[in-house]
């Protein structure tokens, strides 16, 4: 594999200082927008979703789920090398996808709250996925995330924003519980900006109520469509209302883990975000390497028949 589309010694080192590197060009401009043309076409069609229809209300986060299952297009995306080579980098020589959503920032929408995020328990409240060793009440690794912008992102319209070096120390208990409260989206303003968390408050997480995130750390994240940024889940990180009048933004985020860490344990349902959906049809897809836990569910074909080619690293 070309080592033009693996990290050098001198990005991870970067990568370990401050959680996150980036942006790195995965497509160019037009081979996204032809992408997410096509998949814009495809996503009303849940015939093949992992996931039924009738299983979350319409304003919920939790119908972005997974369509790398059911979508050619975003099973190649999942497994593209210019993807799999840097986070193989990082994780490993064994790598699984076990989640993808989309965030769609359309103009008016709220930004979303300064959080992180180790098990995932945070909305569910109950672990969605632990390293070896790993309790809910023993901090962990959380997840890599990798955000391509399907759209241009920028401040204007709702980028990213992060705080480097913030992924070594949590600043919320995912024990803790936050209540579902739709009223409250696009309603909340947080440090002068309007913040939410789909329907969620994540200060109600903090460890210590009367902390306040450190604005002056925050660094945005703006990127060309085809671009992507991989950090960590655990790095502080939020993004800006969309005050524009017309532009939206669509992020995608696939999120990697090393393929021995556990996936959903113990779970048959997740029920977050004011809905819940059943995980008969999900499986992880192994993006480099081979699975090495007997417990994940492992998805060799999407929905539709189509193998997953993990990456030979």
């Amino acid at each position: 594999m070309s080592n033009k589309i693996h990290l050098s010694e001198e990005q991870i080192a970067s990568f370990h200082k401050n959680g996150y590197i980036g942006p790195i060009t995965v497509y160019s401009p037009e081979e996204m927008a032809e992408i997410w043309s096509a998949v814009r076409r495809q996503l009303p069609d849940r015939s093949n979703a992992a996931y039924p229809s009738d299983s979350y209300g319409a304003a919920t986060n939790i119908s972005n789920y997974d369509r790398h299952l059911d979508i050619n297009k975003l099973s190649q995306h999942v497994t593209n090398p210019k993807i799999v080579a840097p986070v193989s980098d990082i994780l490993g020589d064994d790598v699984l996808c076990w989640r993808t959503e989309f965030f769609p920032k359309y103009p008016g929408d709220e930004g979303t709250d300064w959080h992180q995020a180790d098990t995932f328990a945070n909305a569910s409240g109950k672990p969605q996925i632990l390293w070896p060793g790993e309790t809910e009440d023993q901090f962990g690794k959380g997840t890599l995330t990798v955000w391509t912008a399907f759209t241009d992102s920028t401040i204007e319209n709702g980028c990213l924003e992060i705080m480097p070096g913030t992924h070594h120390k949590m600043n919320y208990d995912e024990n803790k519980s936050m209540q579902y409260q739709s009223d409250i989206i696009n309603n909340v303003e947080k440090e002068g900006k309007s913040r939410g968390f789909f329907g969620y408050d994540y200060r109600d997480l903090q460890i210590d109520p009367d902390w306040h995130p450190d604005e002056k750390q925050a660094v945005p994240l703006e990127m060309k469509a085809g671009q992507c940024v991989i950090f960590w889940s655990t790095l502080m990180h939020a993004s800006y209302p969309n005050i524009s009048d017309k532009m939206y933004r669509m992020g995608f985020a696939t999120r990697y883990a090393p393929s021995f860490v556990d996936i959903y344990p113990n779970t048959d349902h997740v029920h977050e975000y004011g809905g819940n959906i059943p995980l008969d049809k999900f499986g992880c897809v192994i993006v480099a390497g081979q699975s090495r836990n007997a417990n994940n569910r492992i998805a060799t074909h999407n929905l539709l028949g189509n193998p997953f080619t993990p990456l030979s690293v």
